[in-house]
């Protein structure tokens, strides 16, 4: 299969890229990279597709929301976090489908969020849980037999910068989540949520 990878250098995009890379021909998309994209941008979407072609599968690893209380999130930091982790995923999808085979798949990445909530994660939860949503709803709708998933990891093991934040919670590896992108990829699930916690 041919698969395209967006936010490829990041931690969870070189974990999806590390498990597929062997068994499929993987293309990696960023904004630092060759295959450049700004999912901020629908033009920007458009020549990444136009760039690469027809693709067997996209797998959406990007998405950044602040981490602030509730009472100090502004209206702007909402909207930034719904633009940048939501509409960017779904742009993805929108303008991507046309390019994607018959078959062919979307795996979007949400996060543990979405389930269990911590202090200072009310934007994060929101835009986790508007992905899941558009996740189900998108899998009755999309054509020729397209399918859609998320994967949706709880904190990861080797970002220990952020373990202080999930207190009690299980860390899951970034190889455990790379498997979870894979089943999304070569199995036949859509509209699930491939929770890891």
């Amino acid at each position: 299969m041919k698969i395209l990878i967006v936010g490829a250098n990041g931690l969870l995009g070189s974990a999806a890229v590390a498990a597929l890379k062997g068994r499929h021909e993987v293309i990696q998309a960023s904004r630092s990279s060759d295959v450049s994209v700004d999912l901020a941008e629908p033009d920007s979407i458009r020549r990444m597709f136009d760039q690469v072609g027809t693709v067997d599968a996209v797998i959406s690893c990007t998405g950044s929301v602040p981490f602030k209380p509730l009472s100090e999130l502004t209206d702007k930091d909402f909207r930034a976090s719904f633009e940048d982790k939501v509409l960017g995923q779904v742009n993805l999808v929108q303008l991507g489908a046309e390019y994607i085979s018959d078959g062919g798949s979307f795996t979007l990445t949400s996060g543990v969020l979405a389930r269990e909530p911590i202090l200072t994660g009310a934007a994060a939860s929101l835009a986790n849980g508007a992905l899941e949503s558009f996740v189900m709803a998108a899998a009755a709708e999309l054509p020729r037999g397209i399918r859609i998933n998320a994967v949706s990891p709880t904190v990861l093991a080797e970002a220990s910068g952020y373990h202080e934040f999930f207190p009690g919670f299980s860390q899951v590896p970034a190889d455990e989540v790379g498997r979870a992108y894979v089943k999304s990829v070569e199995g036949i699930q859509t509209g699930q949520v491939f929770a890891l916690d």
